[in-house]
């Protein structure tokens, strides 16, 4: 089988294998089957399109609608190749999920207005599908509400068209969307569970996701809700795209170089 690539750039290096595990365990891939970078440390690179069955984007401690001064040097490279990334990803229709960071990236990438209007603190809150979600092939086999792990400082305040909204909340109305047919991106985290969710509060309590005095009241409250449906997106993308590549349309060359640091 073709394997799925992960993108992640989590500094600290317990968070990130915790994180790497986690989509692991979720996805139902080895982690052979799962290949990771970890752009944080070094250049995405040139990219063969050809090897993957997908790509999926983690979420990330950067945000895009940071102002650009008080971005690190590495900060900006990344949001540079991935913007080149997905130049080649949305014009190959190319199957990609990009979570939380994702909605920032390829949101930005499409023109979306980013910003903290619906920024959301560390919680479970309940999503609802939209009309197109209901239909959508990714999401169609979820529950039409499901509970889910949010936490997040920006998101998606003005949506443009080339952006189908397939799920919101009452406090962020964008926690889903598809652009084209096969490059997604979840406001919410799917790739935690409870443990995953209450290691990831731990680990960024001083962060300013949230009031630091609050960790307990997060967890214990993280705890009682049911966020299994939601888990379920990782493993439909996976199902879905296995091996396959009817997003990789253009005559391109498989390998893409990317910008490399200035």
């Amino acid at each position: 089988m073709k394997p799925f690539l992960l993108i992640t750039t989590r500094g600290e290096d317990d968070v990130a294998a915790h994180e790497h595990a986690a989509y692991c365990r979720l996805t139902g891939l080895l982690p052979d089957e799962l290949e990771w970078i970890r752009a944080d440390r070094a250049p995405i690179g040139g990219l063969d399109f050809t090897r993957y069955s997908g790509i999926i984007l983690a979420g990330s401690p950067f945000t895009v609608s940071e102002p650009e001064e008080r971005k690190s040097p590495t900060e900006r490279r990344v949001e540079r190749e991935l913007s080149a990334l997905l130049d080649e990803v949305v014009r190959r229709d190319f199957p990609f999920l990009g979570v939380c960071y994702g909605v920032g990236t390829i949101g930005s990438h499409q023109g979306a207005r980013v910003d903290r209007t619906y920024g959301e603190p560390s919680q479970a809150v309940r999503i609802s599908l939209t009309e197109a979600g209901r239909s959508d092939p990714l999401l169609q086999e979820l529950p039409a509400a499901f509970d889910a792990f949010v936490g997040h400082k920006e998101a998606i305040s003005d949506v443009p068209p080339s952006i189908t909204v397939l799920a919101s909340s009452p406090t962020c109305p964008v926690q889903a969307f598809r652009v084209g047919e096969n490059v997604y991106a979840t406001q919410f985290h799917p790739e935690l569970d409870t443990a995953a969710f209450t290691a990831r509060v731990r680990s960024y309590a001083g962060h300013g996701y949230f009031d630091p005095s609050q960790v307990d009241a997060i967890i214990a409250t993280a705890e009682a809700a049911d966020v299994r449906a939601s888990h379920m997106v990782l493993g439909r993308f996976v199902e879905e795209y296995l091996d396959s590549h009817r997003g990789d349309r253009g005559p391109a060359p498989a390998s893409v170089q990317l910008p490399r640091a200035s």
